[in-house]
């Protein structure tokens, strides 16, 4: 059985009328933030928006959990949350975050999301075989 630390913990909260305003804008926005599998999971229906801000929510509590921020070598892409087919949300890492998340040992990530019409929330726990005090940086700006 592999060792299991929590490694790290993040937690964001969006509010959807902001996050609104931004999807107003274009798809530039959209197309940088979300993956093509976000966009499918989140559909049309009425809730689009607040089911967005969740997941937006989800990739910054990620970026936290790892001790990192958006910037060279991490792309808002490279956080992806996904739908299993229980609906339960699933973080999937690319990229400088997935570079920064194996430099921690991580390897699985509990996460809960939640939204209402106002705002939107996430939670995440990094857990792995990596020491916490770990510095993930120099990894994401490989």
């Amino acid at each position: 059985m592999q060792n299991a630390n929590v490694v790290g913990h993040g937690i964001d909260i969006v509010d959807v009328e902001e996050l609104r305003n931004l999807l107003n804008t274009g798809d530039h926005f959209t197309d940088r933030c979300f993956t093509v599998l976000e966009l499918k999971a989140v559909g049309d229906g009425p809730n689009r928006v607040q089911r967005l801000a969740a997941r937006f929510a989800a990739k910054e509590a990620v970026l936290k959990a790892l001790g990192i921020g958006w910037g060279p070598g991490v792309a808002w892409t490279d956080v992806e949350i996904q739908t299993l087919p229980s609906g339960a949300p699933r973080v999937l890492l690319g990229g400088g975050a997935a570079l920064a998340s194996a430099a921690l040992g991580i390897h699985t990530w509990l996460v809960s999301l939640s939204h209402t019409t106002g705002a939107a929330a996430a939670s995440v726990i990094a857990i792995g075989t990596g020491d916490s005090s770990a510095d993930p940086a120099p990894a994401a700006k490989m």
